[in-house]
């Protein structure tokens, strides 16, 4: 077995579902959602197929990052997984019909940040093992953090 580290950086703006799925079905019902759930959500969902034809199957409404969905998916080489990268829209605006989806086994991330994903390699295929998501915490949420906290949902709109 061979473990691997592969660090995805998304950019500015860009947003990161990262799952397990379980049937070639998926790509095209991830997709569904993203427009159905958030108005005026750019997108880009890929799966990579494990078995058959073995193929990175995609849809989106953004080039850009449907280029760069197909191109995380090509280095996990993770047999039935997914990615969904998402601008104008939060993963928390459609994560939980995202984990309704019948096909979706399950998460391993939703972020903005910089991710390490580990993937161990054997036989021909590949999984993901884990994901760092992020830094480790620097210290303990003081009375002034919690106002900022605050000011910083009401600016993107979560709070009144």
């Amino acid at each position: 077995m061979n473990v691997k580290e592969y660090r995805i950086d998304l950019g500015e703006d860009i947003n990161i579902i990262l799952g397990q799925s379980h049937f070639i079905k998926t790509v095209s019902d991830l997709a569904e959602i993203i427009p159905t759930t958030t108005i005026g959500a750019r997108f880009a969902v890929a799966f990579n197929e494990a078995s058959g034809p073995c193929l990175i199957r995609y849809e989106g409404n953004d080039e850009d990052l449907t280029k760069k969905a197909i191109e995380i998916m090509q280095n996990l080489k993770a047999g039935h997984t997914f990615v969904i990268l998402l601008k104008n829209c939060y993963p928390i605006n459609i994560l939980s019909k995202v984990k309704m989806c019948d096909e979706v086994v399950r998460i391993f991330c939703a972020s903005a940040n910089p991710l390490t994903v580990f993937t161990a390699e054997s036989n021909g295929g590949a999984a993901i093992v884990g994901v760092v998501d992020g830094l480790s915490p620097k210290g303990v949420e003081q009375t002034e953090d919690k106002i900022k906290r605050a000011e910083f949902l009401k600016k993107i709109g979560y709070k009144y």
